[in-house]
């Protein structure tokens, strides 16, 4: 836990001596000013986690002081203190926001109570704030029983309990944050905040802000002071999906962050300690992005101290009904009845590529419940995009399956690869490294092949 900031405000010298000692042995790190005046300065240049005023004093009061705080938008903490107090300067300090009022002399007891109801009251505001950003996330499960579920079950069994880094690794739409919440919550830090950042959704400069987050004018735009995610999951854990998407000077910045277990804000130069666990997600594969400079390889093995690959949804039909009959309910709601799937629509949903994965299937079920209106689904009611890909299952091969009618292997394959690499450059553009990137070869592989085969690079 990083060692808590506390501003304390008083004319009288003996005082501020008593207090900067008492809290100094209560492990804060504590700093004096002299007047209302002077703390709205010191504030200015570095900002506190706590404030304990006296009420009276010259300049600026105790009062003022606070009036001044609220009005430039800084919602710090507040514990005044007095041998002066009235009914009327009591009511007036609450109303401008102090968290307690206590009169001299007083029980250093009562004011270590004050201070941990301030730091666990702001502790429940943070959270409360983070799970209503939250509370639309709808929440999936790892569902399916097929072989390859299974695995990732056993691997997120077997990891989750630990604090060890977890690379995850899968095509779009296979459902990384949902295993990383899975590992979440498998592990002791379950109670503690599980806190998302999506490293391709935002600008650089904006994204370095959301991790480290920042102080008040840190840059243009920056009128308040930011906890950033790092922060903000202390204790619990921090999900970097798209990690390969991040730019190359931030993953090294992100890189000493992990290896020091400490973080300064933007424009700030307190050094915060730190404690959450890391996982991170790509959907290229990971050694490619090292190769092809996307991702830094110090940071790759801080982070991949343990793998776990996803299974594309083509991988797995077998999992496909209890996904859809998954789908629906969460669609419907919990005590709706569901409409029946026939069997050759669950065939056809079982023959198709899925090249959108979960997060397309997802989508079918939506508009095939919306179009049924409630009766039983149809084929028609799919609208899978059939020229997404080619289908899955035993019709793969389809002419080549004729040409080999003694079923050799060989010859089956390579037509696959052939028509598969053709497909990857035709999409690309004739890019080869993105084309191993949708292939999951590594670029010697590929022109390999195009040799092999006698591919040529498709015109834009």
């Amino acid at each position: 836990m990083s060692e808590r900031r506390v501003l304390v405000v008083d004319d009288e010298a003996n005082m501020r001596r008593v207090l900067e000692i008492m809290l100094s042995r209560r492990g804060f790190r504590t700093e004096a000013a002299v007047d209302g005046r002077d703390a709205l300065e010191r504030m200015a240049e570095q900002p506190a986690d706590l404030v304990i005023t006296d009420l009276r004093m010259p300049e600026v009061n105790g009062i003022e002081l606070l009036r001044q705080l609220r009005a430039a938008g800084n919602d710090v903490p507040v514990i005044v203190i007095t041998a002066h107090g009235t009914l009327e300067t009591a009511v007036e300090a609450m109303r401008l926001g102090a968290c307690d009022y206590l009169l001299r002399p007083f029980d250093v007891e009562a004011l270590d109570l004050a201070i941990q109801r301030v730091f666990a009251s702001r502790e429940v505001l943070r959270r409360n704030q983070y799970l209503r950003q939250e509370v639309d996330r709808r929440w999936t499960g790892l569902v399916g029983d097929g072989r390859h579920m299974r695995e990732v079950q056993r691997l997120v069994a077997q990891v989750g309990p630990t604090s060890a880094a977890v690379l995850i690794s899968g095509e779009t739409g296979t459902g990384k944050e949902v295993v990383a919440r899975a590992l979440h919550d498998a592990s002791p830090r379950r109670d503690q905040l599980f806190v998302a950042i999506n490293c391709a959704a935002l600008p650089r400069d904006m994204l370095e802000s959301e991790l480290f987050g920042h102080e008040k004018g840190a840059f243009t735009g920056a009128l308040r002071q930011r906890v950033g995610k790092f922060e903000l999951a202390q204790g619990g854990t921090v999900f970097l999906d798209e990690i390969t998407e991040m730019p190359i000077d931030l993953q090294a910045k992100l890189l000493r962050v992990l290896q020091e277990s400490e973080v300064q804000r933007l424009g700030g130069n307190q050094t915060l300690r730190i404690d959450a666990r890391i996982l991170s997600a790509t959907n290229r594969s990971p050694r490619q992005a090292v190769q092809d400079g996307r991702l830094r390889e110090d940071l790759y093995f801080r982070l991949n101290v343990f793998n776990i690959p996803l299974p594309t949804l083509r991988e797995r039909p077998e999992d496909l009904p209890a996904l859809v009959e998954h789908l629906m309910r969460q669609s419907l709601g919990p005590s709706a009845p569901l409409p029946e799937v026939p069997a050759e629509v669950m065939t056809a949903l079982q023959r198709y590529r899925w090249p959108g994965n979960v997060r397309e299937l997802r989508n079918v079920v939506e508009r095939a419940l919306i179009l049924g209106g409630g009766r039983a689904v149809e084929l028609r009611d799919l609208r899978l995009e059939q020229d997404a890909a080619p289908p899955a299952g035993p019709d793969m091969a389809g002419p080549e399956a004729a040409a080999n009618p003694d079923l050799r292997l060989d010859p089956a394959v390579e037509a696959l690869e052939s028509r598969l690499i053709t497909e990857a450059l035709r999409r690309t553009g004739g890019n080869k490294a993105r084309a191993c990137a949708l292939l999951r070869i590594s670029e010697r592989s590929l022109w390999y092949k195009i040799k092999k085969y006698g591919l040529g690079t498709p015109p834009d």
